[in-house]
């Protein structure tokens, strides 16, 4: 097998990214925009020493549940996977991709139940990340830093359309240039957007400290941008895929937004993590909640707890919940937050859960939550949290095959995995949320 080889296979899995593979001359090839049980045409565009990467050129065969693509970039750019295909499929592809990473991955027995889909599968997104480059105002194209220009994106809300308009405005009124990291010429790197109650909250993310025009900028956001409620500049001089820098500066209204889970509300900054889909938080939010089954006698452990929102979502039927969060800025908000709810069980502690949770001094835990980055949990922690020996350990994952990883740590530490629940907080994406519940069958030995 070669470059530019013509291929035709037999679609016979789905990848963890969502992209069918099937085999070709004894090689499995991995082609984007296919389907389960389709029989295609391609082009290999890339060879490696076990696989290949080919382009879709025809589907000779469609499955039964191929659709038309609402998304008119849907196959230029590398945000979602699944506008051509029914959502119950979708669906259907997420449970079983859970089941397969918890089985071949973490070797976990465990019913995983069917995904919990989403009502609304566009304009659910409530954060906007847009690289600005020489192509364009958009996102990337699938495994590049190619810049596909888009006007919007529709699993994002309809602020965000004309965020971008305004921003374009001002860019050709006064000839501002993207950043271009060879040369390091021009300044804007990216357009990050938030919404929620109070309001829409636009950063413009620049490589330099200076920001031309920024008056123009302002007045072109306030014109066209209804709801807004702040703009801010933020500073990102590093090379470095991370969209924000720590550095930021108000230049007009609020510097943050305040959004509502059930009957709280939550003050979030730029820097601290927040769930992308409202709708879909509560219900995960309510399943985590159900799985920790609290009475108000127990001691309850946040890990990775951000602004504090599951744990002060349990807070009302806890005896104490105790956060731990390494990002400075979340920690203030979850103490703000505290108080915006009236919350005086909780309190919180700044670093990283690896080095704080082995310091807590007092009750140990009943429950402990953990909802850690993509990336997981370093084991460390986990053998921390089983030493604490809580009745119950609820997870929540963006990501299964590191949670697959993790379980089968905590189940060798002596825990049960009971429950797993996938929720579809990214619907047209191939990720899934995953909530489990795990239960102490026998002491720690660590």
């Amino acid at each position: 097998m070669k470059k530019n080889d013509i291929f035709e296979i037999e679609i016979t899995g789905t990848t963890d990214d969502g992209d069918g593979v099937g085999r070709f001359d004894g090689m499995a090839v991995f082609v984007p925009y296919t389907l389960l049980g389709e029989k295609v045409r391609g082009i290999i565009v890339k060879v490696m020493k076990n696989y290949a990467f080919g382009k879709l050129l025809e589907v000779i065969e469609p499955s039964p549940s191929r659709i038309k693509a609402e998304c008119e970039y849907f196959y230029k750019c590398g945000g979602c996977r699944f506008w051509n295909t029914e959502y119950e499929k979708e669906l259907e592809y997420k449970t079983q991709k859970v089941k397969d990473c918890l089985e071949r991955l973490g070797r976990i027995s465990a019913e995983v139940r069917p995904v919990v889909g989403c009502e609304r599968v566009k304009g659910y997104r409530n954060k906007g990340q847009f690289p600005v480059s020489k192509d364009g105002i958009g996102i990337y194209a699938q495994h590049s830093h190619r810049v596909v220009d888009v006007n919007r994106c529709i699993i994002q809300g309809d602020e965000n359309p004309r965020v971008l308009a305004a921003v374009r405005s001002w860019m050709t009124k006064h000839g501002i240039e993207p950043y271009d990291e060879e040369t390091g010429s021009g300044s804007l790197r990216h357009i990050y957007t938030r919404s929620g109650d109070s309001g829409i909250l636009v950063c413009i993310v620049t490589a330099t400290a200076k920001l031309p025009f920024e008056k123009e900028l302002v007045d072109e956001l306030r014109a066209g941008v209804e709801g807004l409620s702040g703009a801010l500049q933020n500073i990102n001089d590093k090379k470095t895929n991370v969209v924000l820098g720590k550095k930021f500066r108000t230049l007009w209204g609020q510097d943050h937004l305040i959004d509502s889970i059930g009957d709280l509300k939550f003050k979030i900054s730029p820097l601290s993590f927040y769930q992308v889909n409202k709708e879909q938080t509560k219900v995960l939010y309510d399943k985590a909640k159900e799985f920790a089954a609290l009475s108000g006698k127990e001691v309850v452990w946040d890990l990775y707890c951000g602004i504090g929102t599951i744990g002060q979502y349990m807070a009302g039927t806890a005896k104490k919940v105790v956060g731990i969060e390494v990002v400075p800025q979340a920690i203030e908000n979850a103490k703000e937050n505290m108080r915006l709810n009236g919350i005086q069980n909780a309190e919180y502690y700044c670093g990283t859960a690896e080095a704080i949770a082995p310091k807590l001094r007092g009750e140990k835990p009943d429950v402990v939550i953990l909802d850690p980055p993509r990336k997981g949990c370093e084991e460390s922690l986990l053998k921390t949290v089983a030493r604490t020996e809580p009745k119950r350990i609820v997870y929540v994952s963006c990501k299964p095959s590191t949670l697959a990883r993790d379980l089968r740590v905590l189940e060798d530490l002596g825990y049960k995995t009971v429950a797993v629940q996938p929720v579809d907080m990214f619907p047209r994406t191939p990720h899934v949320e995953c909530c489990v519940l795990l239960c102490r069958t026998q002491h720690s030995s660590i």
